[in-house]
């Protein structure tokens, strides 16, 4: 009994241990969306440099916790909501280093951005849009600290209003380079960083989505509501 409860307590211990490991994954992702979007904003190439270089410490922190995580299903060999919870924090992890990726992106635009005019408050938008998505990711990881569904539903729903900034950016972008030919090269580089920002939105919900798996031991009923028209535009 008392063998029993040792070894329980070291599962515990093992498990506290990588959720430390994700939260932390967290805080570094919310930063370089913050930082990466800002440098874009205030054509800070130093910054922009800066989350490219951290973006090798969040893929690190994602290795480690994977195999962290499969070291724990070996040794413990857990069942039920243990393997339910360390299963999250594989994809959730996953989720989060793509993110970081994204913004990684967002930042190598910013130094071709700079040598370039501003098209109109283009930036300034994609920052607003960019901040959006680091709340949306910030209620997600403290629903997964207080496994609170409800809030993990609630990131779901408003990666809808995420999708609907991008569509008005994307109708803005084409405007602008139809009215200007010089605009073009820039708008690319614009709805590149705006369609990255979209799919942190994506990311994000996914993490949401773990949250609610965990909690409930099954995936949201409903569809994910998606806003994204360019598809179909870009298709007609």
């Amino acid at each position: 009994m008392i063998e029993d409860q040792h070894i329980a307590s070291v599962f515990d211990r093992d498990l506290e241990a990588i959720q430390a490991q994700i939260m932390k994954m967290g805080g570094m992702v919310e930063a370089a969306i913050r930082d990466s979007s800002k440098s874009l904003e205030t054509r800070d190439e130093e910054l922009a440099e800066t989350v490219r270089k951290d973006d090798k410490a969040i893929d690190a922190l994602e290795e480690m916790i994977n195999e962290e995580a499969a070291r724990v299903i070996a040794l413990r060999a857990p069942i039920a909501r243990d393997l339910r919870l360390i299963l999250s924090v594989i994809k959730i992890s996953a989720n989060l280093e793509r993110i970081g990726d994204y913004a990684k992106n967002m930042a190598k635009r910013t130094g071709v951005l700079a040598q370039m005019a501003p098209v109109n408050d283009s930036a300034g938008a994609l920052r607003r849009m960019a901040r959006e998505v680091e709340r949306m990711l910030n209620d997600a990881l403290d629903a997964y600290v207080q496994r609170d569904d409800e809030l993990a539903m609630d990131v779901i729903a408003r990666d809808k209003e995420v999708d609907q900034m991008y569509n008005a950016l994307f109708r803005e972008f084409l405007t602008f380079m139809m009215e200007d030919p010089r605009n073009i090269t820039a708008c690319m580089h614009l709805h590149f960083i705006a369609k990255n920002i979209e799919r942190m939105g994506d990311h994000v919900t996914s993490i949401a989505e773990q949250v609610v798996y965990l909690v409930t031991g099954e995936h949201p009923d409903e569809p994910r509501p998606k806003a994204d028209k360019t598809s179909a535009v870009a298709q007609g």
